[in-house]
């Protein structure tokens, strides 16, 4: 019996490396399509190459497990915290140390994210906030207001509208800082 007809016939080396070059460029685009395109440092996933794609995903993952093991320190934290305590003042122990109101501004390439906590008893001005986003150079998209306890949490995405000027995150977060605060003192007097 020749190699001709056997028909378990095993493929060329040939066939099976293009086979196997197929499945490697699918496996890279399908891990390219999981990183958020504002990791990116290039606007656009098709500018990099596959390599420089890899190395994206690979630093977007180290950045992942960095965050998740911040979190998990502060959720140690909190359950240590709240070992002693009963579970109506769960809300208060996980927010030891946490002065109201707080802001956070997250810059996501093209895009910015405010999240202000305050308390039930302070009044806000949410449209100061918007103002200033807007003011920097950046319009507001989605805003959401939702209260937990005594605690009401504010949501603000925003997207820069000139992406070639961008927006000065530190400028915002500066002015932010400066409303919020002053806005606190004076309703403290």
């Amino acid at each position: 019996m020749t190699k001709m007809n056997c028909p378990a016939q095993k493929p060329d080396r040939k066939t099976t490396e293009k086979n196997r070059r197929i499945h490697m460029k699918n496996l890279c685009f399908k891990l390219s399509s999981l990183i958020p395109p504002n990791h990116f440092k290039i606007t656009s996933k098709e500018s990099l190459s596959q390599q420089d794609q890899l190395d994206q995903a690979a630093n977007y993952i180290k950045q992942l497990k960095e965050r998740i093991d911040e979190l998990k320190g502060k959720k140690e934290m909190v359950m240590r915290a709240a070992a002693g305590s009963n579970n109506d003042n769960l809300i208060d122990t996980m927010m030891i140390g946490l002065r109201l109101p707080v802001i956070d501004l997250r810059d996501m390439g093209s895009s910015l994210e405010v999240m202000l906590i305050s308390g039930l008893n302070k009044n806000f001005m949410l449209y100061e906030v918007i103002s200033v986003l807007e003011e920097e150079g950046a319009e507001v998209v989605s805003a959401s207001v939702s209260t937990v306890g005594d605690k009401v949490f504010h949501s603000l995405h925003a997207q820069v509208k000139i992406s070639r000027v961008g927006v000065e995150t530190s400028r915002v977060w500066q002015r932010l800082q400066e409303l919020i605060y002053s806005t606190k003192l004076l309703q403290d007097v």
